[in-house]
């Protein structure tokens, strides 16, 4: 990579501070801003294969599976993801390793020189990075996970060669639409002519179909152009031409990621001649999967669950996980969520599945606070212990838990993070499972 003389930061977190406040508006959707850049970075087109994965939830679980089966099959795979938990550099990833401060900031100045006067977002400068990474290491294939809506959003200045959309619900309505038709359009965007188009959504709505027909792709939709079903221990997944039987379960936890993982295999089924894969690929990367903070569960006395749910429809998925795995006492809630969260849709998904309530305080121009949060609970009849942080609801919840019980610890990134962050032993830094011994002995979850 080309040296910058004169690097304007020489810290990751300098370099992010000042991403932060570089643009007016912290989102501002659109593609003028970042093509133009990627042109000057770049004038003459990448080589790799690209996947876009979009969605309201399922988004990081899909990109696990196609990054986990690709590396199988010993392709070199990037993967971007957002937001992070722990660390920034969790974002961009090559063959499951996160990406180094130094690389970062050598990457980040490349682009500043590149931008001159164009004003760029925090999320357009993480993926104009990432796009200039992968081309440096000449990975084979590019996974782009959508931060928000689709036609607009940064990753979008890629013309995928397939593209994924996991499901639509109600979320970012404020920029998206009030309802699944006018979200769906905007997913819909990341879809290209005569491309591969699949949606796993068993409902697609109006408005993606619209607009995946109006743009002449090769929609693939699940239940229609392929399918799968548990067998036993196991599943399998079949198109019009093809069948896997005796597929082993995903690591990743809950019924919903078999859906997650069939629309990942669906969507390299369509790429095929371009990046063949093989069976023992397949089974490799279903075992091998990882996405931190994702019904996270952490076994003892009392069992810890950490899931980043921060919305109705993956608060709907958090409690039917909780009723697939009953515990024999009572089951304590941490929650934490943004101010822009449905709130009042998260909690109603899961007064059924727990016992107890604690609610705490996200901090900066987004968060809400727990008293504020105590307040949803109290109007459908539940007094919650407010907490001003995660880590002081733990403590709370720790000293309150009995053997039996379980901690269920969900909300937003910013509820979970801080949680792991005090764990010594923990580490995203790697998408490999957990090796037998890294796991916290009974009695020593959570460290504080």
């Amino acid at each position: 990579m080309d040296t910058i003389s004169h690097p304007r930061f020489a810290t990751l977190n300098d370099w992010l501070s000042w991403q932060e406040t570089l643009h007016p508006r912290a989102i501002e959707l659109g593609l003028e801003r970042v093509r133009e850049v990627l042109q000057r970075l770049h004038p003459e087109p990448a080589l790799q294969v690209f996947i876009t994965v979009g969605g309201t939830n399922g988004k990081g679980s899909c990109v696990a599976f196609l990054d986990a089966i690709l590396r199988a099959a010993d392709y070199t795979v990037g993967a971007y993801t957002s937001p992070h938990l722990l660390r920034y550099n969790e974002r961009i990833r090559i063959n499951g390793a996160a990406v180094d401060d130094a690389t970062l900031c050598q990457t980040f100045a490349r682009i500043d020189a590149a931008r001159a006067d164009i004003s760029l977002t925090y999320f357009e400068f993480g993926t104009l990075a990432a796009l200039e990474l992968f081309r440096q290491a000449n990975v084979a294939v590019a996974l782009l996970e959508v931060g928000l809506g689709g036609r607009l959003d940064a990753v979008n200045c890629v013309d995928a060669d397939a593209a994924l959309v996991t499901s639509i619900d109600l979320d970012h309505t404020e920029w998206l639409g009030p309802d699944r038709d006018p979200i769906g359009y905007e997913k819909a965007g990341i879809y290209r002519p005569g491309r591969p188009a699949i949606c796993a959504d068993p409902q697609p709505p109006a408005g993606l179909l619209d607009q995946a027909r109006k743009m002449g792709t090769h929609l693939q939709l699940v239940g229609r152009d392929y399918a799968f079903a548990r067998t036993g221990q196991g599943w399998r997944w079949w198109n019009s031409t093809l069948q896997f039987d005796d597929l082993p379960l995903p690591t990743l936890v809950g019924d919903h990621q078999l859906g997650n993982a069939a629309a990942a295999l669906a969507t390299l089924i369509s790429l095929a001649d371009r990046l063949p894969v093989n069976a023992a690929a397949i089974r490799t990367g279903l075992a091998m999967a990882r996405i931190p903070g994702r019904f996270e569960i952490f076994p003892g006395t009392v069992e810890w669950i950490l899931d980043v749910a921060h919305n109705p429809h993956a608060a709907r998925a958090l409690a039917a996980n909780l009723r697939e795995r009953p515990c024999t006492g009572q089951t304590l809630a941490i929650v934490g969520l943004l101010a822009d969260k449905d709130a009042e849709g998260v909690i109603a998904a899961l007064t059924e599945v727990v016992d107890g309530w604690y609610t705490v305080t996200l901090d900066g121009p987004r968060g809400r606070t727990a008293t504020e949060l105590a307040i949803v609970l109290q109007a459908v009849g539940i007094q919650a212990a407010t907490c001003p942080d995660a880590l002081a609801a733990c403590r709370s919840a720790k000293r309150a838990a009995k053997p039996g019980d379980r901690i269920v610890v969900f909300g937003s990134f910013h509820t979970v993070a801080p949680v792991l962050a005090a764990q010594p032993w923990y580490s995203v830094d790697s998408l490999s499972p957990p090796r037998e011994g890294q796991h916290p002995r009974d009695g020593q979850w959570p460290q504080w």
